[in-house]
């Protein structure tokens, strides 16, 4: 009696398959990374005092005042919170940009389209939280904590996405 052969699937199958198992892993250690950038700005919401005059604050020209902003946030030591909180953010703002150039190769246009998305919206919470460096207003903090979400949405997606 013969056993039945089950054909091997081509090998550029198997490679995207190993491609999608890794983008899963990367996009789950980016969701874990927003959970803590998540803590470290509810941290600073609640127990850091930011002063009001410092490098970059009230700005003429935003951008140039933002870049101030936050290089006076990096450095600050009677600041911890505000450090970890600025610090981790430009290192999620990178890990989503390599996110998105590696979910092209996962073949599946909604992957590439979340993690561009999660991206877009990363960076616009990021300049969100240098526009309230720069001028305190709780409207910049809001919209901060609202990209946030729709990024975690995005991320959330992709795993759905790449489970099937």
């Amino acid at each position: 009696m013969m056993t039945p052969v089950t054909p091997t699937p081509p090998v550029r199958d198997v490679a995207v398959a190993g491609v999608r198992r890794r983008l899963r892993a990367a996009t789950f250690g980016l969701l874990v990374g927003l959970l803590i950038q998540f803590l470290a700005g509810m941290l600073v919401n609640l127990f850091v005092t930011i002063p009001t005059s410092h490098p970059g604050a009230s700005p003429a020209e935003y951008f140039g005042g933002s870049v101030q902003s936050v290089i006076w946030a990096l450095g600050q030591r009677g600041l911890p919170g505000l450090v970890v909180h600025t610090g981790w953010g430009l290192v999620l703002v990178v890990g989503g940009l390599a996110l998105a150039v590696r979910a092209r190769k996962a073949r599946r246009r909604g992957v590439t389209v979340a993690a561009v998305l999660g991206f877009l919206f990363m960076l616009g919470a990021g300049f969100n939280g240098a526009s309230f460096l720069d001028f305190h207003e709780d409207a910049s903090s809001m919209i901060m904590a609202t990209l946030f979400a729709l990024a975690v949405l995005c991320y959330a997606a992709m795993l759905v996405l790449l489970a099937e």
